[in-house]
């Protein structure tokens, strides 16, 4: 692509308003100027990346049924236990109904089985009865407890799988999406909300797998609009599989509790103490120039004239800003901008 349109766009823009100052005296003025620093110490790499929860839960039902109640929106927070949503459960609800009147026959059955058994015993003790008989009176009530244990069996699985119309909350947490409305059918499997922990958040970055960081070089975390711009992780982890189309690997940057971010935001993860073959060139951050998506700085010419000249920038250090292309050691640039760009 030509810069040169829009190499003098910048200048224009930077000069228009500055037209016609006047000249010093004895030729062009003097211009406070730095030269571009080389330094041989490790260059900052930067790599993009998301926020992810740690906990996130897409909750879904285990029944189908049409939903009747809806008790969250997107951005609530929720608490462990909290009824999020409900199902119409009045078919399922009469059919716990009926298994609990079964296992209350059940149960009365098994009553009158105990007595009789009782009654058997009895009689057998005084010889009315012969062995057979109680027996078989045992028998009995041996096969009578038995359905009774069946039928509380089947009414405690009909409770149990009324319980599944309604929804709670796993956790507390924020309710990130809600995909269904009053009225919807819900089907097993089918995402109904979504619900994340805020409080165990992590950046996620595919790193080159000759780029991954070793023991000695924690990586930072940069979210934009956040402060401090770089957060120190908790803890980081390399996954020890890399993806074999890509060839890169994961890396997993755990952020503190108290950091404000939401899954899905964009992420920076910078990497320090990486050995680089070329040293790092820096200037001082107050002589860049920024015009909406340029960058530039005036670099001091042999004859004396501040040229405006285009500039790839990378990571700030302080008050030095490191430029990755554009410039050459030794050359010296302005640091003031606009009395450089004042400069006919």
């Amino acid at each position: 692509m030509n810069c040169r349109p829009m190499l003098r766009a910048l200048a224009a823009a930077s000069s228009i308003a500055l037209a016609g100052a006047p000249r010093a005296e004895g030729g062009l003025p003097h211009l406070a100027s730095a030269p571009v620093a080389s330094s041989a110490a490790a260059r900052v790499a930067a790599y993009d990346g998301v926020v992810e929860a740690v906990r996130q839960t897409v909750l879904s039902a285990q029944v189908s049924g049409a939903v009747v109640e809806l008790h969250a929106r997107a951005g609530d927070r929720v608490k462990a236990g909290q009824v999020l949503l409900r199902l119409d459960a009045r078919a399922a609800e009469q059919q716990a109904g009926a298994a609990d009147a079964q296992a209350r026959a059940a149960r009365a059955a098994e009553d009158a089985a105990t007595k009789e058994l009782e009654r058997q015993r009895q009689l057998f003790r005084m010889n009315f009865i012969s062995q057979a008989a109680l027996d078989r009176a045992e028998a009995e009530y041996r096969s009578t407890q038995a359905q009774a244990a069946a039928q509380r069996a089947s009414a405690g699985a009909a409770r149990t799988e009324s319980a599944f119309y309604v929804v709670k909350a796993p956790y507390d947490g924020i309710v990130s999406d809600v995909s269904v409305t009053v009225g919807d059918m819900a089907l097993p499997g089918r995402p109904l909300l979504t619900v994340h922990d805020p409080a165990a958040l992590r950046v996620t970055a595919a790193l080159p797998q000759t780029a991954a960081p070793g023991a000695d070089s924690a990586p930072l975390a940069e979210l934009p609009g956040a402060t401090p711009a770089r957060i120190a992780p908790l803890r980081w982890q390399v996954l020890p599989a890399a993806d074999p189309a890509t060839h890169t690997v994961e890396l997993r940057l755990e952020l503190p509790p108290a950091t404000l971010a939401a899954p899905g935001m964009f992420a920076r993860v910078w990497l320090a103490g990486r050995a680089v073959e070329a040293p790092a060139l820096w200037v001082p951050a107050q002589a860049v120039v920024r015009r909406a998506e340029l960058t530039g700085v005036y670099v001091i010419g042999a004859d004396g004239r501040p040229l405006l000249r285009l500039v790839r920038l990378g990571a700030a250090g302080g008050a030095q800003v490191e430029v990755l292309a554009g410039l050459a050691a030794g050359e010296r640039v302005a640091l003031d901008p606009q009395a450089a760009a004042r400069v006919r």
